[in-house]
């Protein structure tokens, strides 16, 4: 049977970053992915000239872990502007970043979704982790909702811009999320100035394959595996479709979907999203902002003209604009309750005051497992052992985000690492 210090199951970023770190001590590794890509839930494809990746996504340079294991600079990040467009009975208007942005001040207080309470209301929300996150991360929890009532923020800012805004963040809409974890997204968007890489967002689980390779990491495409035994001390791997593979140490860093079918882990609950992804020959707006719907209109949380951002996402002289919705847990069984074409176009159209009938549909992305679900009490470290010679990784396992899974697959590593030196592997 072929045998190696440690397999890693999964090659997304949180396996990916754990087989590099492993892989850079002196050890064998082997990753086994059952895609033919990396990259997990991170994934581009090109369809047509234009670049779609699964589902919107965002790349925040402020991340800790990205700042540490990720080269910002060689993925060429295409930032969006820092600001969001409301929808509101009267009309579209624009909110920006008074201190990145300041020639908007005067359109974000005209807006009137700013008003001096919510303001203050605001303040009272954003200061505490922006001077102390350790604090938020140490104190109290409570759901999103509780924290916005907490400091008395109630009027049309959380109404129209922070609500609708936020739900294509965490992936649901109801203020069910963790407070803690929300303003520490928070703290995120007002350091960084999130983006997508030029090429996609497939581009970071390609740089973080590359970087595990070149340390000595075997990573084999299209693998899939089976099940997870031990015995006398080693670990045997099943392998669909191929013989049975040992290790001292095996690391299960599969997504949330397929998590339990490998360990003795319940099945975490996730957030579902779907995203629509439209060619038009002329953009709906001049603005590379996201946009929201403060009234609540529709099926749609956010939509961007993606190719003002990142004009490699489209052929020269075309646009791309995606549109994403919450998707319900019911849907997975249950596809008529999905947002319907429709709805969406008739939805992103109002958004913009434009029409979206004759937009072509490039893909419709339904990702039920999109996002790991944080409810109160934000708890930001799970154990990766469990068991004997056999660890668990993935943002399941820290936050549900990118930052959440590489620093879990470091934490993995680094338990993987400790196990075996003290066994003098």
């Amino acid at each position: 049977m072929e045998a190696h210090d440690v397999v890693v199951l999964g090659a997304g970023l949180a396996g990916l970053r754990c087989a590099a770190r492993v892989a850079q001590a002196g050890h064998d590794v082997v990753v086994l992915e059952a895609e033919e890509v990396v990259g997990g839930r991170q994934r581009t494809d090109a369809v047509d000239g234009f670049l779609l990746d699964r589902g919107f996504q965002l790349l925040n340079p402020a991340y800790p872990a990205v700042k540490r294991w990720v080269d910002v600079d060689e993925l060429r990040l295409r930032s969006f502007p820092v600001g969001v467009a409301v929808r509101r009975e009267k009309g579209l208007v624009e909110l920006s970043d008074p201190l990145r942005r300041p020639s908007g001040l005067p359109a974000t207080v005209r807006s009137g979704l700013l008003g001096p309470m919510d303001a203050a209301a605001l303040a009272r929300w954003v200061l505490p982790v922006l001077l102390s996150p350790r604090a938020v991360i140490r104190g109290a929890d409570r759901t999103l909702r509780e924290g916005w009532d907490r400091v008395g923020l109630r009027g049309p800012l959380r109404r129209e811009v922070l609500e609708p805004f936020l739900a294509g963040v965490p992936a649901e809409d109801r203020g069910e999320t963790s407070d803690s974890f929300t303003r520490l997204l928070i703290r995120m968007f007002v350091l960084g100035a999130p983006g997508v890489p030029e090429q996609g967002i497939a581009a970071v689980p390609a740089q973080l394959a590359r970087t595990a390779a070149m340390a000595g990491a075997d990573i084999r495409l299209g693998m899939r595996a089976g099940g997870v035994g031990r015995r006398d001390g080693i670990a045997h791997i099943d392998v669909e479709g191929a013989d049975a593979i040992a290790a001292r140490a095996v690391v299960v860093a599969v997504g949330p979907d397929r998590v339990a079918d490998l360990t003795e882990l319940p099945r975490p609950t996730t957030r579902g999203l779907q995203t629509w992804w439209f060619a038009a020959d002329a953009a709906p707006t001049a603005s590379g902002m996201l946009a929201v719907d403060g009234r609540r209109a529709g099926p749609v949380v956010n939509a961007v003209v993606m190719s003002h951002t990142a004009p490699s996402y489209a052929p020269a002289g075309r646009h791309l604009i995606s549109a994403t919705c919450l998707l319900s847990s019911r849907a997975r069984t249950d596809p008529g309750s999905a947002p319907q074409e429709a709805d969406v176009r008739r939805h992103i159209g109002e958004l913009w005051g434009t029409a979206a009938d004759d937009w072509q549909l490039l893909r419709r992305d339904d990702i039920h497992d999109a996002l790991p679900a944080q409810p109160p009490p934000l708890q930001t470290i799970s154990s990766t052992r469990q068991g004997d010679g056999v660890y668990v990784a993935g943002d399941h396992r820290d936050t549900p985000s990118i930052q959440g899974a590489l620093v879990s697959g470091e934490r993995a590593a680094r338990a993987v690492l400790a196990d075996l030196a003290s066994r003098g592997a």
